[in-house]
């Protein structure tokens, strides 16, 4: 197969079945909803370019981590100590603002983030059900399926993560469903599922993944996945199996063919896709030619993270000041977080010090709500990214996000090894080494500082404050409230008219 995970077909967009994208009805309009959504696949995965089209459509949700004004990525870091929400005012995007200061309430949670993972869990529900019947060998069926299954595992571990007690769905919906009394599962429960599903999936899926179809899940993908997931779950030992797994030897290249890249920054550079550090990398192009009127819906295929952090009418005055774009100026990088960068070689490619340029007279920009004159480097656009293909410029960013990455996963089994030992000590040199930096002893404090150091704005920091149990003492002063912020209010569409219970605090 080719690489075409950019392009979803209009069946395969089809396939989300009634999930619970439209639970924001009431029961007076029950006879409307059996059919919103629905999708009739008695004459759908025939066989295996079918069965293709359905699978691109599930892979499609992924694009929520970066894509759109809702996107994961921004959304998080605004919620972190990293980072402030920005943008033009402290109304501009109610949701961002609302995570960033703690008064994010049910009305103003962008409804997205439960609505798109449920409509991906509906797409791999229907796969997974559907493809045994296919016109296509087994081993395509069965790379097919654990495809699905390590797809609808990532989905419910976003979910469950943000939420908390959610439904727990395995079966496609069908028009007689009763939408509106589907209960929420313990948290232990989806857990148990989310790991079923990825050591089920892991045998069928290819160790590596051929050069003409880069994006799809592979055998190192799910366990470096899985292993992240048992951590999470508190299993410390299952987490640290799976990620040596995936690691190999700290700083040579493992099984799977992960290797430290030896140039940080060349991670950010747009065109350097699929390096050897990519375990789950999310594509993004601009071939899709997005624009205004289907921004958002899941029909997008650009990187909104690039014109989201750019800084507002941004001007160059030396030819020795980056050809920036001018952006929306969310995510202003906080001023602790740039003195705790201090010294450090990855400063510069992680953050872009505006502030010191204007001073010198190298830039102008305009100061947007929370400035600091700090800005996340990492995904900064240059004016020689901009499409010259049709669509909106703003919205084709053809910069792909990487999801988990290598140094990512060394840090977490160091992390899953407690922080003591000498292959925990390795790991945490091995990411250090990599930028010129000398070890230094190996505790659970230094795997904190250098997963905050190493993976700058990539939506990680705020989840490893929750489940580290630190975010009520961090994030204090942003209004975080134990026992009440460590999970998302769900969303008032979602609960009017069905049997879901909002989260304690909310």
């Amino acid at each position: 197969m080719k690489n075409t995970l950019y392009k979803i077909s209009i069946a395969a967009s089809l396939l989300m079945g009634v999930a619970f994208t439209n639970t924001a009805c009431t029961n007076d309009h029950i006879e409307d909803v059996e059919y919103l959504g629905a999708f009739s696949t008695e004459n759908f995965f025939r066989n295996e370019q079918e069965c293709f089209y359905a699978l691109v459509g599930a892979y499609d949700v992924m694009r929520k981590y970066a894509g759109g004004f809702e996107n994961m990525v921004t959304f998080f870091n605004a919620g972190s100590d990293d980072f402030y929400a920005g943008g033009g005012s402290s109304t501009d995007g109610a949701g961002i603002q609302g995570l960033s200061n703690y008064t994010i309430n049910p009305t103003i949670i962008p409804a997205s983030y439960w609505r798109d993972y449920y409509q991906g869990i509906s797409r791999t529900n229907v796969l997974i059900q559907k493809v045994p019947l296919a016109d296509m060998n087994n081993a395509t069926k069965n790379r097919f399926i654990a495809e699905a299954k390590t797809l609808r595992a990532l989905y419910y571990f976003d979910l469950v993560r943000m939420f908390g007690n959610i439904p727990l769905i395995l079966q496609p919906f069908t028009a007689s469903d009763d939408l509106y009394n589907v209960p929420q599962a313990d948290k232990a429960a989806v857990y148990t599922q989310i790991e079923a599903d990825l050591l089920s999936a892991i045998p069928d899926l290819p160790m590596v993944v051929p050069a003409d179809q880069k994006g799809r899940l592979s055998q190192g993908a799910a366990k470096a996945l899985l292993g992240k997931i048992y951590l999470y779950n508190n299993k410390k030992a299952e987490a640290a199996a799976q990620l040596a797994d995936v690691n190999g030897t700290p700083g040579g290249t493992s099984q799977y063919g992960y290797k430290l890249v030896s140039n940080f920054a060349s991670l950010w550079v747009t065109d350097n896709k699929f390096t050897t550090e990519s375990i789950i990398e999310v594509n993004h192009t601009n071939l899709g030619n997005s624009d205004w009127s289907f921004w958002g819906q899941g029909n997008d295929e650009g990187n909104s993270i690039c014109i989201m952090t750019s800084l507002r009418s941004y001007t160059r005055n030396d030819a020795t000041a980056p050809d920036l774009v001018s952006g929306w100026a969310f995510n202003p990088v906080t001023d602790n977080l740039f003195n705790f960068m201090q010294g450090d070689p990855r400063l510069d490619a992680s953050i872009f010090n505006a502030k010191a340029l204007k001073q010198a007279g190298k830039i102008d920009y305009s100061a947007a709500y929370m400035d600091s004159g700090y800005f996340l480097n990492k995904y900064l656009p240059t004016k020689d990214e901009v499409t010259t293909l049709p669509g909106a410029a703003e919205l084709n960013y053809r910069q792909n996000y990487i999801l988990i990455r290598l140094a990512d996963t060394y840090l977490l089994e160091a992390e899953a090894l407690n922080g003591t030992g000498a292959r925990a000590q390795a790991l945490l040199d091995a990411v250090r080494a990599r930028v010129g930096l000398a070890s230094v002893p190996v505790s659970l404090q230094a795997i904190k500082d250098e997963r905050r150091r190493e993976l700058i704005g990539e939506g990680h920091r705020w989840f490893d404050l929750v489940r580290w149990g630190d975010a009520p003492t961090v994030l204090a002063a942003r209004g975080f409230k134990a026992n009440k912020n460590e999970v998302l209010p769900i969303p008032l569409t979602e609960m009017t008219g069905t049997a879901l219970h909002q989260n304690p605090g909310y």
